[in-house]
């Protein structure tokens, strides 16, 4: 799942931030359209996190995954949709931006921390 963030170099600004979510691969905690809160700073991220992050091999894209593992000084990330593999078994290690707090739009709620799937 993408998150879309402008056609630059993707930079979150400030303690919160607002991501507009793309695709189907964390479907069903985030669906194509959503609005989430990001938070770029506060406690750190652990396993089971949702974040925002860039893949070293793909810096121009921001993603939105949840956190597996620390794995050669960054994340191994994986989407909660299964049948998508948009994640780190495509991409590698990531570096996370922030972490996925709250979707505000259009079904507010917390997005919570749970064991992923490996």
């Amino acid at each position: 799942m993408h998150a879309a963030n402008g056609p630059a170099a993707p930079v979150l600004r400030g303690p919160l931030a607002a991501v507009l979510v793309t695709g189907p691969s964390m479907a069903p905690t985030l669906r194509h359209g959503d609005a989430v809160l990001v938070r770029t700073g506060g406690r750190p991220v652990r396993p089971g996190d949702v974040v925002v992050a860039v893949f070293r091999s793909r810096p121009d894209l921001l993603v939105v995954k949840r956190v597996v593992r620390r794995q050669d000084g960054g994340w191994w990330l994986r989407g909660d949709n299964d049948l998508v593999t948009d994640d780190s078994r495509a991409y590698g290690v990531a570096d996370v931006r922030g972490r996925v707090v709250a979707r505000y739009w259009p079904r507010p709620g917390l997005v919570k921390a749970r064991s992923p799937v490996i």
